[in-house]
């Protein structure tokens, strides 16, 4: 864990996380209100998000806002631009965008599946390009976008999840190479099976675990996710979570593509079922 205050200083006052209210995002306001930054809660659920927001305030002294917002919404930047007007957003964090429906890609519903590329792509550009622009002329900020493991190579089943993670992937790299120049560091996290209630969910209709209350096996608690990217922020401009993970991104990075899919495909299926 970083020293407390360490992050206001590099950065500022506030951080804005997207996909606030459960697993990986509550965590990081966890750890982020842990350093001193004051946070600005986004998620659809309300209530969820006051009680984070609450919970927050009540451990450790700082200042919370929350909006309810579903980031599909046609004007989801403006309200973004709205709420954080009169604030000094200096670390933004892209937690939303998971995906808890595994399936074949005709059999999925199309809607639902544009709503999850225009989060995790076209609004991930536009709160980029918006909060990016303001970190650099003060010459200070940070960036933690989520990808994963899925980003490697295709896989059956998750077809369109795969593309968005793979674009935030390279999206994030390219990013770290434009603004760490510029003072603004930018870090995309590769997760891999990461114990959040979308996991547990997939895990539980496929008969992987008994019940919401059980962790599925060997995957990585979010709160490791958040101080990990706490910890090599810095760095960038990719953090892959599990040492599984490396190992097997490494592999498969001197395979062909053909092979890295064939191997991606059969790793699909052993995990779904």
């Amino acid at each position: 864990m970083r020293k407390a205050d360490d992050l206001v200083q590099r950065y500022g006052p506030w951080a804005m996380v997207l996909g606030a209210s459960e697993g990986v995002g509550s965590a990081f306001v966890e750890m982020l209100a842990a350093q001193g930054l004051n946070v600005l809660l986004i998620s659809r659920r309300q209530q969820v998000i006051d009680e984070v927001a609450a919970k927050a305030e009540s451990d450790f002294g700082i200042q919370t806002r929350t909006l309810a917002l579903d980031l599909f919404a046609p004007d989801a930047m403006e309200q973004l631009i709205a709420a954080t007007a009169d604030l000094d957003v200096g670390f933004l964090v892209n937690c939303a965008g998971g995906d808890a429906h595994y399936g074949d890609f005709l059999d999925r519903d199309l809607n639902s599946d544009e709503a999850l590329l225009f989060r995790n792509c076209t609004l991930l550009m536009r709160v980029c390009h918006h909060y990016g622009k303001q970190m650099v002329e003060r010459g200070r900020g940070g960036i933690v976008i989520m990808s994963s493991g899925a980003a490697v190579a295709g896989a059956p089943g998750l077809a369109t999840y795969a593309g968005t993670k793979a674009f935030d992937l390279l999206f994030a790299e390219a990013l770290w190479g434009e603004l760490k120049p510029q003072g603004v560091d930018v870090l995309c996290v590769m997760l891999a099976d990461t114990d959040t209630p979308t996991l547990r969910h997939q895990m539980l209709i496929r008969g992987k675990i008994a019940s919401m209350d059980e962790a599925p096996k060997g995957a990585t608690p979010s709160s490791f996710v958040a101080e990990e990217a706490l910890r090599y922020i810095e760095k960038g401009p990719t953090r892959i979570i599990s040492r599984k993970l490396r190992i097997g991104s490494r592999i498969m990075g001197v395979m062909g593509r053909n092979s890295a899919v064939a191997v991606m495909t059969a790793a699909a299926k052993k995990i779904m079922g």
